[in-house]
């Protein structure tokens, strides 16, 4: 079989590729050691300790801080206001210029004359030790004025309710109002209409790393360098440079081992950039890791909307129209750079999405409270766009008397569909939503599950069938925020040589939080190159030993990462074979390399090891022929241009049961279908999606940020917050539709957030449906035991 350089995925099907194949991590046996290095275990000469004095109030004006007797303390080092602070580091302004009228205040490191949420820090105390700076914050006195907080979003913009930043007018962050075809008209023209209020509780992440800096600042070099466990290192080196006043080449980001990210990590935090201006100020390194209870007050928050919307649809199943009215609450200032308005912008672009229904309006506003900021979290927009979208489907479903299925049916938009558009303008490049149906109800046994169901009701057991097709933004290109003038690169680079003893050093821009970045990277070195998994060492996380790139978060590693890494090696094993033709005399089109050996093509003979060739190029470059200039090192970066985006799609079910005498909820099922495009690592990509689901399922029942009216995040700590723990998971099963991107010659889309995109959604449909007998729905998530009883009536 002939191979060219013009057909890679050619050379990827080849026998010893790793494309496609279950492998083991490379940095497996290292984690499993125990020998992973994360910023909380990195010490350094001098290391001084922060910790942050926090305000208990949700609105406040900081009248006095009295630290006196605080400075006596052993250890001590300094203690830092927010004024003294501001002299080092500028503020921000957490805004997006494509997001129109999107609003918010200046922003400091530490709060100047007023604090706008509980945790928000008032003063920084710097010790020898965590401990001694945990002894001595507690002799800090600070008199606060305490202000009306703005708690509930419904109020936010009553004229009666307090602005919480006068110099914007009011507590409108941002608003959307779009509107495609002729909603009016195809609401009137429609047989049936049917109205909810969907409500979405407030959670967060809860990674098992908390969120941990080391800013060591080098005078003598004017250089920061900044250990973090961060998604985006280049992005956290433009920010820190441009408030510190620095150069970018004056700031070094490393990211090691980080344990768990899901978007809290891709965001840039007032206390870290506290940090790094206390290093730079103190002229020395400065360590703050975050305990629990501040990574509640402060890890940015997601979700909380309440989502009015409507569906129109004839008696036939053909949906006629969406509407939506979302509200959601951010905290008191737009989280930067990133900005909080995104995730209502996603909800107005994503309603409907998946559906052949061009009429559609939507109205999204996004307001200020003094409770936690809130920003992008794993599937930005995705669970509420889902479970609005899905639920009024079912509702439509059960209004007509037809089965979910078949309604869904009738309106996804057919696979020979496309390239098409939604009513918002979204393009769709291939998408598979009928293939994907069809292989979920066959791995599911929808109709077995059904007959079932309605035995199981004979004998007052209740158990409900929820279906959720869902659309998938990934592989964002520069329309996501460059676009909107936010230096958040859109795309990666990785750089790819054989060393002198025949092995490949591979250095990429995308970061590894536990998804398998590595892996993924080295399958396509080693895949494209012909050499085993173990000659290929993959170095990411450092700002000064890789290409500059956007790093790793919404799900665009494997697209944008992967395809740079593909490139790379194509050129790199072009000019192996060069130099290996020049060497055995041979056209370089007549070779190969397979299993670290340069070959032939026609008939594999082994000609000559890499090892061997690469010692020649490095040691004996006299022998080569005049005129050769061997390169045995090749950087090529990749950044989508043709789609803004490259949509992935899916579908889930549920099967669970629903107690009615107590409200309990037991998930006995869960089926996921996802088309991610080429599959580079099945196993990786399966993991991904079912880490997905148990995160979508946690904010479906189990997890709430609760605040009572004066602002104070009354359950911040692990017993009171409730994750989705492996007793309660049902066994969660993944199939695939693959529709490659042509995007990209690898034709990989994104997989990370697939499975927390539609799994709340498909979890509430199939509790509606085990509730149908008896008339209730629910629209609110998470779905409690009191929810439950309550729409039964019960309590």
């Amino acid at each position: 079989m002939t191979q060219t350089d013009a057909d890679p995925l050619r050379l990827l099907d080849r026998p010893n590729s790793y494309i496609g194949k279950t492998v083991p991590r490379p940095n497996l046996d290292r984690l499993m050691q125990g020998r992973g290095l994360y910023v909380s275990d990195i010490e350094l000469p001098r290391m001084a300790h922060v910790v942050f004095l926090r305000s208990p109030h949700a609105h406040a004006r900081v009248v006095r801080i009295e630290a006196d007797r605080a400075k006596e303390f052993p250890g001590v080092v300094a203690i830092v206001t927010g004024a003294e602070l501001s002299k080092t580091i500028s503020p921000w302004v957490g805004v997006l210029s494509h997001l129109k009228g999107l609003k918010s205040a200046p922003q400091h490191a530490i709060a100047i004359d007023r604090v706008c949420w509980q945790g928000e820090a008032v003063a920084a105390v710097i010790a020898t030790s965590r401990a001694l700076a945990e002894d001595a914050v507690e002799a800090v006195l600070v008199e606060y004025e305490v202000l009306a907080p703005v708690t509930d979003m419904r109020s936010a913009l009553d004229p009666q309710t307090p602005v919480i930043h006068p110099s914007l007018g009011d507590n409108l962050a941002f608003e959307r109002v779009h509107d495609a075809g002729d909603a009016g008209r195809a609401f009137r023209e429609a047989d049936e209409v049917v109205e909810a209020e969907y409500v979405f509780g407030r959670h967060t992440g809860v990674t098992l790393e908390a969120r941990a800096v080391v800013a060591d600042w080098n005078a003598a070099e004017a250089r920061l360098t900044i250990y973090q466990g961060t998604q985006a290192p280049h992005m956290v080196q433009n920010i820190a440079a441009l408030h510190l006043g620095l150069r970018d080449s004056q700031i070094r980001v490393i990211c090691k081992d980080v344990g768990g990210s899901f978007g809290i990590k891709v965001h840039v935090y007032a206390d870290e950039m506290a940090t790094y201006a206390l290093s730079k100020m103190l002229r020395r390194p400065i360590k703050f890791v975050a305990d629990r209870l501040e990574s509640f007050n402060t890890d940015i928050h997601a979700r909380d909307h309440r989502c009015k919307a409507r569906i129109g649809v004839k008696r036939d199943g053909t949906i006629m129209a969406f509407e939506i009215d979302d509200l959601t609450g951010i905290g008191p200032y737009s989280m930067y750079p990133r900005t909080s308005a995104i995730e209502a912008n996603q909800v107005v672009n994503l309603v409907g999405g998946q559906y052949l229904a061009a009429n559609y309006r939507a109205r999204a506003k996004v307001v200020f409270q003094n409770k936690n900021v809130m920003c992008q979290y794993r599937a930005v927009g995705h669970p509420i766009a889902c479970s609005v979208t899905e639920g009024l489907v079912d509702l439509a479903a059960a209004r007509i008397g037809m089965d979910v299925v078949e309604i869904r049916r009738r309106n996804l938009i057919p696979d020979d569909g496309y390239p098409c558009a939604s009513p918002t303008g979204l393009r769709f490049e291939k998408l598979s939503h009928h293939a994907s149906l069809a292989k979920l109800l066959a791995m599911m046994g929808y109709d077995s599950l059904r007959a079932e169901q309605n035995d199981l009701r004979k004998s007052n057991i209740h158990r409900g069938i929820g279906i959720a097709s869902f659309i998938e933004v990934t592989n964002p290109s520069a329309a996501f925020y460059g676009v909107g003038g936010a230096r958040i690169s859109s795309q990666d680079g990785v750089a790819v040589r054989l060393d002198a003893q025949g092995a490949v050093i591979c250095q990429t821009s995308i970061t590894e939080q536990g998804q398998g970045s590595e892996a993924l990277t080295a399958q396509i070195v080693a895949s494209v190159l012909g050499v085993s998994m173990d000659r290929v060492r993959v170095i990411l996380g450092d700002t000064d030993n890789t290409p500059y790139g956007g790093g790793t978060w919404a799900s665009r590693g494997a697209g944008i990462g992967g395809e740079a890494a593909l490139q790379a090696a194509k050129v790199l094993r072009r000019n192996i074979l060069q130099v290996a033709g020049a060497i055995l005399q041979a056209a370089p089109a007549a070779l190969d390399i397979v299993d670290n050996d340069v070959v032939d093509l026609s008939d594999g003979a082994r000609r000559i090891e890499l090892q061997e060739l690469a010692r020649i190029v490095y040691f004996r470059p006299d022998t080569l022929p005049p005129g050769l200039q061997p390169e045995l090192m090749a950087t090529r970066h990749f950044v989508p241009r043709e789609y803004p985006f490259a949509f992935t799609n899916g579908v889930q079910a549920s099967w669970l049961e629903v107690d009615i005498e107590t409200g309990f909820i037991k998930l006995l099922k869960h089926w996921v279908v996802e088309d991610c495009g080429t599959i580079i690592n099945p196993q990786l990509v399966d993991e991904q999606i079912r880490g997905g689901v148990v995160q979508g399922l946690g904010a479906a029942l189990f997890e709430k940020c609760i605040y009572d009216e004066r602002g104070q995040l009354t359950n911040a700590n692990m017993a009171d917050y409730l994750v989705p723990m492996s007793g309660e998971m049902p066994d969660i099963e993944v199939g695939h539709v693959v529709s490659p991107t042509k995007e990209s010659e690898l034709g990989a889309k994104g997989a990370g957030e697939a499975g927390t995109a539609g799994a709340a959604a498909a979890v509430a449909n199939a509790v509606n449906d085990a509730l149908r007998p008896f008339g209730a729905v629910i629209t609110e998530i998470p779905l409690t035991p009191q929810l439950v009883l309550t729409a039964l009536g019960r309590i």
